[in-house]
């Protein structure tokens, strides 16, 4: 196990991509309300580019800043160096090139499912007259699907990173991380319980040796007064 593995932020992006099928299921839904009323290509472009565009260009330019929950973050001074090393994983060349690679199959997967969209027409949620409305549902989901798979997708290439590897890696500067990352609104200064890994080591600061306490008694033991005060007297003889 890496030693980054711990920290539950990775696990929690990570199992966002279990809401990919459904939010892609709301997406067929919405496109089978009605007929086209537009050409297909055009139905299908405009979908495309409301879903895929804006999560494409944020984890291009301003990844998703992955310790937050929602609209709540971490502040970014209160990261540890292990997760500010996390940071510079998400703004490699290997992750831009994976939000393409995302992006690319879920235009593919939106394409098929226009093509299954007549087949959903019987339990499609709005009247067929309601097609712009569909066509709105379909865009929220699809961006949504977006969110989430890219967001996964990323946390998935940071968590195969070798250990030798993202020990090598510096932690991102501090200044910079509002300005690189895409952060929620509201901040605060924890969002989960600390771990027993995650605590920050404090230098023990060795105990000084001091002489005895103001109010501790010092037993000192009395000279001994059995020794003889003065020299025996000596007879003289005359």
């Amino acid at each position: 196990m890496r030693s980054f593995w711990s920290d539950p932020f990775l696990w929690i992006h990570l199992s966002g991509v279990a809401t990919v099928p459904i939010f892609l299921g709301l997406c067929l839904l919405g496109l089978a309300v009605g007929s086209p009323m537009l050409p297909v290509w055009l139905e299908v472009f405009l979908v495309a580019v409301a879903g895929i565009a804006p999560v494409l260009w944020m984890q291009w330019f301003r990844p998703f800043y992955i310790f937050s929950i929602l609209v709540v973050a971490v502040k970014p001074q209160n990261l540890t160096n292990a997760q500010q090393q996390i940071l510079t994983r998400f703004k490699t060349e290997l992750n831009q090139a994976l939000a393409i690679f995302v992006a690319v199959l879920l235009g593919v997967i939106l394409w098929q499912l226009y093509r299954l969209a007549p087949l959903a027409a019987t339990v499609a949620p709005f009247p067929p007259s309601w097609r712009w409305a569909g066509l709105l549902l379909a865009v929220a989901a699809f961006l949504a699907s977006n969110l989430f798979l890219q967001v996964s997708a990323s946390v998935m290439a940071v968590l195969l990173t070798p250990e030798s590897e993202f020990a090598a890696t510096k932690p991102y500067v501090l200044e910079k991380i509002r300005h690189d990352f895409t952060i929620a609104p509201w901040q605060v200064d924890r969002l989960l319980p600390t771990f027993a890994g995650e605590t920050t080591a404090t230098a023990a600061v060795p105990v000084e040796s001091m002489g005895p306490a103001s109010g501790s008694l010092v037993n000192l033991k009395p000279a001994d007064t059995n020794l003889p005060t003065s020299l025996p007297e000596q007879s003289l003889e005359k």
